[in-house]
């Protein structure tokens, strides 16, 4: 028992010591939502390996041939880049050749919309709602973020290695696999279900600021839980709920309301998406 206490306490030292400095340099305030983060991870560096991920990802994805659809993200991510306060962002824009119901953007700003998520939109304001969803991910650095909570989670593996090493192997990758799992489900995973729901708030509010109708945010969601398979339960996953996300929103919504009134020009949810070759969009009703 002694030789477990002594592991235990040396993990202990070596993890708060960790925990102590990593505290000390990595401070910081989100904008919107003023959460406190913890940040190791330098933005530009962040910029740095979104700028190349964008790229090979471009050599892999082809670009969609769907003129109506190009111009429609064009359109909505202008309108969202005006607002987003980040100027030493190369903003792009790009539509890609899939069905997958899926879009992103990487540190820097390079947003990418797949066609089956254009397509599943009924209008403009709903794919508002999805792209600066991404972006509010990029602005609230979440990529960052999950970096520096990555560090600290292998640092704190690394130590409990040395502090089992003396110990029976199956004892000991019983040890890390429990810490995985505990790192991963409690951890890991809720922080991540967290950057979820702040990019969906931080979004809708940057949606409202771009003039689109922020009302739009909870019934695309509420679209998604009608039109979603079945899942895993939420503290497996590293999404909330779409039904939770839906209420999340609505109860929101009052204050991205009121950006809405202040945004310079409003075009409510904007043009129909018509899912057809290169579609000519309609006016929504």
């Amino acid at each position: 028992m002694w030789v477990l206490a002594r592991n235990l306490a040396l993990l202990t030292v070596l993890g708060s010591a960790c925990l102590l400095a990593s505290l000390a340099l990595g401070c910081r305030t989100a904008p919107v939502t003023q959460r406190s983060q913890f940040m190791l991870v330098p933005e530009s560096q962040e910029v740095a390996l979104g700028a190349s991920a964008y790229q090979e990802l471009l050599t892999e994805q082809p670009a969609s041939a769907n003129t109506r659809y190009g111009e429609l993200v064009q359109r909505i991510g202008q309108r969202i880049a005006a607002v987003a306060e980040r100027p030493n962002y190369a903003w792009e824009f790009r539509v890609l050749a899939s069905p997958e119901k899926n879009a992103f953007c990487l540190p820097g700003g390079k947003v990418g919309v797949y066609e089956g998520m254009i397509e599943f939109c009924e209008n403009e304001g709903e794919l508002a709602v999805i792209m600066s969803h991404e972006v509010a991910h990029a602005l609230q650095r979440h990529g960052g973020e999950r970096m520096s909570q990555g560090f600290v989670a292998q640092a704190v593996e690394n130590a409990l290695k040395y502090a089992t090493q003396d110990r029976d192997k199956i004892v000991q990758q019983r040890i890390l696999t429990a810490y995985g799992l505990a790192s991963e489900y409690g951890a890991l995973l809720p922080f991540s279900r967290k950057h979820e729901l702040e990019a969906d708030h931080v979004g809708m509010i940057l949606m409202a600021r771009a003039g689109y109708d922020p009302s739009a945010a909870p019934r695309l969601w509420e679209r998604f839980s009608q039109a979603s398979g079945p899942k895993p339960p939420e503290f497996l996953s590293t999404h909330p709920s779409d039904l939770r996300r839906a209420g999340d929103l609505q109860r929101l919504l009052p204050e991205a309301l009121a950006a809405y009134e202040t945004a310079p020009a409003r075009v409510g949810v904007g043009e129909r998406i018509v899912v057809a070759a290169n579609p000519v969009p309609q006016a929504a009703q």
